[in-house]
């Protein structure tokens, strides 16, 4: 029986899964709120609210599970990409669980859990595929090959598509996370009314980049007034948010195609977009593609995931983890 934990942002997570990785017998989630009034994730106070729940979320994931300390095998922890004050809270709690009772640990690469996330939400997936993994901190496809091994087909050069999510949220003062916020106004806007740039849109590489479309949305904010601006933002919404979803789809589905993948799958917060999901459901379904989104809840970050991952991860004996660290990238 694995426990699992998660803290490379500012969500504090444990779980608890089956032996075989596919079945998640409890995923505790406690989303921090001490960054809505900053607009975005402060480091240093992920890390201070991980320090003050991390305990309290393991006991409530060991108590859904139905498990204590005794009946766990294994223990996986993230170990990198995130913030590095964060990752490390988690690192040094899954030390310390798994050294209290000689146990072995798995670090676990943070991305590869949100690809492993498909696993749970399928348990009858088979490689290859083509994964695209789209967060508030990261955008990149890969291909998954038969033996599960992943290859880095393209990233983002530079936002993520939940950052700039975010960022067109804050300028349109539609809060904080600005992924729900943008499609919540996006609902009732016009999306063929303003025209947004979709980054590197006919090139032939892999990679996104949406700096151009933030720019672009901050340039016709500058062309109102005040008040006319307040009047447009369903519209600017909609039309912001269909040119991120069309980024990750084209490219996406150019993946698929140069890598002759018979199935895709979306992983990470920004594949709890719910134009996002429609557009690939109905493309996909078009070109005879299997499409995998796993649950909103296994989208964003979730230790359910990494659990999943470990069972195909590094194994490290008692004691020789302890020199295991954290790592931001």
């Amino acid at each position: 029986m694995i426990l699992a934990i998660e803290t490379s942002c500012d969500d504090t997570c444990a779980a608890v899964l089956a032996p075989d990785g596919l079945t998640a017998l409890s995923n505790v989630v406690h989303t921090q709120t001490e960054h809505l009034r900053y607009g975005g994730v402060v480091p240093e106070v992920a890390s201070r609210a991980h320090l003050e729940r991390m305990d309290g979320v393991v006991a409530a994931a060991l108590a859904e599970a139905g498990v204590g300390f005794g009946d766990i095998e294994r223990v996986a922890v993230t170990v990198r990409p995130g913030l590095i004050g964060a990752l490390l809270v988690g690192v040094s709690a899954a030390k310390g669980i798994a050294y209290a009772r000689r146990l072995p640990l798995v670090p676990v690469n943070h991305l590869e859990g949100h690809v492993a996330a498909a696993y749970l939400a399928r348990p009858d997936l088979e490689p290859p595929f083509v994964a695209l993994i789209a967060s508030g901190g990261h955008t990149a496809l890969y291909h998954v090959a038969r033996d599960r091994s992943m290859e880095l087909l393209g990233e983002t050069l530079d936002d993520a598509a939940g950052e700039a999510l975010d960022k067109g949220a804050r300028m349109l003062g539609l809060g904080f996370p600005g992924g729900p916020a943008i499609s919540k106004a996006a609902r009732t806007g016009d999306v063929a009314k303003y025209s947004f740039p979709v980054g590197l849109k006919d090139k032939k590489n892999l990679d996104f980049s949406f700096s151009g479309l933030k720019t672009s949305l901050l340039y016709k904010l500058k062309k109102m007034e005040p008040g006319e601006a307040r009047g447009e933002v369903p519209d600017l919404a909609a039309g912001y948010e269909a040119a991120v979803v069309e980024a990750l789809v084209r490219k996406l589905l150019r993946a698929a195609e140069a890598r002759r993948a018979p199935s895709v799958v979306v992983a990470g917060g920004v594949a709890a977009n719910a134009l996002l999901r429609r557009t690939l459901e109905e493309k996909c379904h078009r070109r005879g593609l299997d499409l995998i989104v796993p649950p909103p809840e296994l989208c964003t970050d979730n230790a359910a995931m990494i659990g999943a991952a470990a069972v195909r991860s590094r194994v490290l004996d008692f004691p020789d983890y302890l020199s295991v660290t954290a790592r931001s990238v």
